[in-house]
């Protein structure tokens, strides 16, 4: 008997593998190249999970800026530079503007909310999310108002410690999750507020899975606006707009840490146009190319999310004469367009002069796509963009930083998270200045 239990196992498997190979080739003339995967697994074992943005990188010099690579039985093409990343993104962003497959986010969010839905109900609710987001703003007070509220709070948590060695995730963790509260429920909380540390909690937690007992709508598919849509739609504005902001923050102190020759010129341009006792506000951006370089350079060096959040194709497609079929997952590598050579020269290296012409004044680029691109770019661009202006000006306004080490002896490497680049634990003092 076991005899035979073993021949049927090996003539399943068999079959099995036949027909995954089977399928796997059935669709390959269409699809770019790519690796050759391996039955059931795909091309898992030949990328570095702990560094897809590298493993891809290193496949495109063999198979060019777009190609093929299998997460298990499905394929996934990748786009990678700048060119393809802009043909779909940008110029085709309609017919790219699907959200693809990541595992993880079904079992979370099960296609609701605004970073994993698609079709009618994403552009409904990204309407939607906006206009809300704009009317909550509006109110009495602008958000503007709300941020520059938050970054006095923020300085006077840093004043309480001191200008002692701290580690600044918690502390820069809460800033932008409270200008997130004020806009949605209206008012901030103390950092030692036990909802609001709850709420934090969540977050790390990873927005555990929702599945609410809704049921009064289920018959009615038209409605997007279920309950369960309006949760999952808050905990994206929350998940995105907490833990991104306060990740590149962190990170860009780390940088300016790290060089204090540029954090010095920083607060030189800072002291010209501001002063020591006027609140930062947007305004001075447009006088205060430096600072505009810097925050540019530190989203761009420290390349926060390396291979962007997946696309889907939204039907069949031509695209540079390969055939993709609807619902493929696509990966726009934003690495290689944060990191092109070309337009950032020596990429590796963090400077400013990234983003300055000769004489000094701001430098725009096409390739700063630290937002995405395209229909699909960071709802919470705008916000975002406010919030590392003011929080990190308004800090090195207050402040001087101090490491607890040797700056030439601090790494900066990211610590690769799968998904995104965080940076490593580190310490510092705020000296008050």
């Amino acid at each position: 008997m076991s005899m035979d239990l073993a021949v049927a196992l090996v003539l399943c498997l068999s079959c099995l593998l036949l027909l995954s190979l089977w399928k796997q080739s059935s669709g390959k003339g269409k699809l770019p190249p790519g690796p050759t995967p391996l039955p059931i697994l795909g091309n898992i074992l030949q990328l570095d999970v702990k560094d897809i943005g590298k493993s891809l990188s290193n496949l495109s010099n063999t198979y060019g800026p777009v190609f093929t690579v299998y997460f298990g039985l499905r394929p996934t093409v990748v786009l990678h530079g700048y060119e393809a990343v802009k043909e779909a993104l940008i110029d085709r962003g309609e017919e790219f503007s699907g959200r693809g497959n990541l595992p993880m986010s079904q079992r979370v969010n099960k296609g609701y909310g605004i970073l994993f839905s698609n079709g009618k109900r994403w552009k409904e609710i990204r309407r939607f999310s906006l206009m809300t987001l704009r009317n909550f703003g509006m109110g009495k007070r602008s958000i503007e108002d709300r941020v520059q509220e938050e970054a006095h709070c923020l300085v006077e948590e840093l004043r309480k410690t001191n200008g002692s060695p701290c580690d600044p995730t918690f502390i820069l963790g809460c800033a932008p999750c409270n200008v997130i509260c004020s806009i949605i429920f209206q008012n901030r909380f103390d950092y030692r507020d036990q909802n609001f540390l709850n709420l934090l909690d969540k977050f790390n937690e990873n927005l555990q899975i929702m599945s609410s007992p809704w049921i009064q709508e289920k018959h009615n598919q038209e409605m997007e606006f279920t309950f369960e849509n309006l949760i999952e739609t808050v905990s994206d504005l929350f998940g995105a707009g907490t833990e991104t902001t306060s990740t590149t923050l962190r990170y860009g102190l780390l940088l300016l840490l790290k060089h204090p020759e540029v954090t010095a010129k920083v607060q030189e341009e800072i002291d010209r146009v501001i002063g020591r006792h006027q609140s930062p506000c947007m305004q001075d951006r447009s006088h205060m190319p430096y600072m505009d370089a810097v925050v540019h350079e530190i989203q761009r060096y420290i390349d926060l999310v390396p291979t962007n959040l997946p696309h889907a194709v939204t039907h069949d497609i031509k695209f540079r004469n390969y055939l993709i079929p609807k619902g493929t997952t696509i990966v726009t590598s934003l690495s290689s367009v944060l990191h092109d050579d070309k337009e950032f020269p020596n990429p590796e290296v963090f400077d400013p002069a990234h983003f300055l012409d000769e004489s000094g004044n701001f430098k725009k680029s096409d390739y700063f796509m630290a937002f995405s691109a395209g229909k699909r770019n960071c709802v919470g661009e705008g916000l975002a963009r406010m919030e590392l202006f003011l929080f990190l000006t308004t800090i090195l306004q207050k402040f001087t930083l101090e490491s607890v080490v040797d700056p030439k002896d601090l790494d900066t490497t990211p610590v690769s998270s799968g998904f995104g680049h965080v940076p490593p634990l580190y310490q510092l003092c705020f000296i008050p200045v």
